[in-house]
């Protein structure tokens, strides 16, 4: 099943807020256009129209992973049925379903970058955990759903990218047969150096998931404002 990056910006915001925001689940279309917005936690940042927002949740209603729900309420609102129950489109487990979730809001990423930042959709034990749920996507039946991609220059670590809008185009895939880091990743930095800047890397991290709760919290006020 192909979608476009628009439409896996939608169906990203749909699985998060099922989780992180359960009491203003399911979404209108105000409310998932604020959230497709979000100037944290997104990659890249997009302005959106809720006209915009409506045909992409038609598009992917068509497509069966998003159904409209009025239960108790005159505004139309909406869930995803990408996992997590008999007629969903896919049986992923809750870890795959938030590493597919944060490649879809944030793109290619590193195992740590995405341990970190899946954080609120469900918890890692450490980065091998992470590496291991990457894996099983790469492995999975009916998939690849997920690619490891080629070490970028500076960067110590792989990322890795969904499949679901076809080919990673433009993106360096990694050879799977090559367990070797490269030389030079080995030698110009030390163990200690290298653990003080996954340090800094998962502090930031976290800096931008408190800066995201903030920000979820403002929007569900104003949502909640607007419908009373």
């Amino acid at each position: 099943m192909k979608l476009s990056p628009d439409e896996t910006r939608v169906l990203g915001v749909l699985i998060e807020k099922a989780i992180t925001t359960p009491d203003q689940y399911p979404l209108s279309i105000n409310g998932l256009t604020t959230g497709c917005n979000q100037k944290t936690n997104r990659e890249p940042v997009t302005n959106f129209s809720e006209v915009e927002v409506q045909d992409l949740v038609d598009s992917l209603t068509k497509k069966n992973l998003v159904s409209e729900v009025r239960v108790g309420s005159r505004v139309a609102k909406y869930q995803h049925r990408f996992y997590g129950s008999d007629f969903s489109a896919f049986k992923f487990n809750t870890r795959e379903a938030s590493v597919i979730c944060t490649l879809f809001l944030r793109g290619p990423q590193t195992a740590g970058e995405l341990r970190t930042r899946t954080n609120r959709l469900c918890e890692f034990e450490d980065v091998q955990h992470t590496e291991a749920t990457l894996q099983s996507l790469v492995e999975y039946s009916g998939g690849p759903y997920v690619v490891k991609l080629e070490r970028e220059p500076g960067r110590r670590e792989n990322r890795y990218a969904h499949l679901f809008c076809g080919e990673a185009e433009g993106l360096d895939v990694a050879d799977t047969e090559a367990a070797a880091p490269a030389p030079s990743s080995i030698s110009s930095s030390s163990p200690e150096g290298e653990a003080a800047s996954e340090q800094l890397e998962e502090r930031i991290a976290l800096l931008e998931l408190i800066v995201e709760d903030l920000q979820a919290q403002i929007n569900a006020l104003k949502i909640q404002g607007t419908q009373e």
